[in-house]
């Protein structure tokens, strides 16, 4: 019995080669986002020098407040916040209605409209039919443009269908027989029991929302409905612009265009990155045990 768990010099190598493999990976990680967080909070003119990796070599905080003073950017913040936050809730709410019912195998249809539903994940019409869809419903341009066309994803649909398949049909027997209708099982026992699930379908779609800067850009005009990650990107845009505008003025060289600017744009880049990616960063930890539980679904089956 002793030698059915003495563990061999090969499987002590593979635990070897594999904790080093992770430690790498977690390097991989860990090490770009620090050198992101150094030069964010590094002076632009001097992090233009070169020589920063993981902590910054002058403190300053000139980036962040070139980024939050500009113009439209509390707008711009409640925007995000608006569409995370509705599109988040309506998007799981009515994707998990919807997966309740496909995993009903007595529903008429139900194995063509799971199939149509995979189709789509397929294949799509493309950008211009599309915003021609959006234009005929007269969403572009509006601030619903950011959560109706997202209420639903198919990829989303399939993993709460699995999931909802996986808890035992005893369960809603049970309280047919107490008087419950389809809604009330729905909302009493299907939705309680489906918290990881939940978990990682809300974090899936807050940040998409989030991180969207897309929608704003191609299907929004007005200046006023720009969500923060597309106003972000357009600063940057700016930003390098003005660069290069100064670089060519009267043959001025790299380093005397940077003795006129306090920031650069490579500095408001990282601002940028540690801007929009701080939230999810803060919320991540709340929903992590139901996230690893998420992970797992259709990987065991009784």
């Amino acid at each position: 019995m002793k030698e059915f768990y003495k563990t061999t010099l090969g499987e002590k190598i593979f635990k070897v080669v594999i904790y080093l493999l992770i430690t790498l990976l977690c390097l991989s990680i860990v090490l770009p986002f620090l050198n992101i967080f150094a030069l964010s909070f590094n002076a632009g003119k001097d992090a233009e020098r070169g020589g920063i990796y993981f902590w910054p070599r002058v403190w300053s905080l000139q980036n962040f407040a070139e980024v939050l003073t500009s113009a439209n950017i509390l707008t711009a913040f409640g925007i995000s916040l608006f569409r995370t936050f509705l599109g988040t809730i309506a998007s799981v709410f009515l994707t998990a209605m919807a997966a309740y019912t496909l995993k009903s195998k007595t529903m008429p249809g139900v194995r063509f409209f799971t199939l149509f539903i995979f189709f789509t994940m397929l294949f799509s019409g493309g950008i211009i039919p599309y915003y021609m869809l959006l234009k005929s419903v007269h969403l572009t341009n509006t601030i619903w443009v950011y959560v109706i066309p997202s209420l639903y994803s198919a990829w989303n649909l399939i993993i709460m269908r699995t999931f909802f398949q996986q808890i035992h049909e005893s369960l809603e027997e049970s309280a047919r027989i107490d008087g419950y209708n389809d809604f009330s099982i729905f909302i009493r026992i299907i939705m309680p029991l489906s918290k990881p699930v939940i978990a990682v379908i809300a974090l899936f779609n807050a940040v998409g929302h989030w991180n969207d800067w897309f929608t704003g850009a191609f299907y929004v005009r007005s200046s006023d409905l720009r969500p923060l990650s597309t106003l972000l990107q357009e600063m940057l845009t700016r930003a390098e612009a003005m660069r290069s505008k100064l670089e060519s003025a009267a043959g001025m060289s790299q380093y005397e265009a940077l003795e006129k600017m306090q920031v650069t744009g490579d500095s408001m880049k990282m601002a940028t990155i540690i801007i929009v990616v701080a939230p999810i960063i803060l919320i991540y930890p709340f929903i992590q045990k139901y996230f690893a539980q998420g992970v797992m679904i259709g990987s065991i089956k009784e």
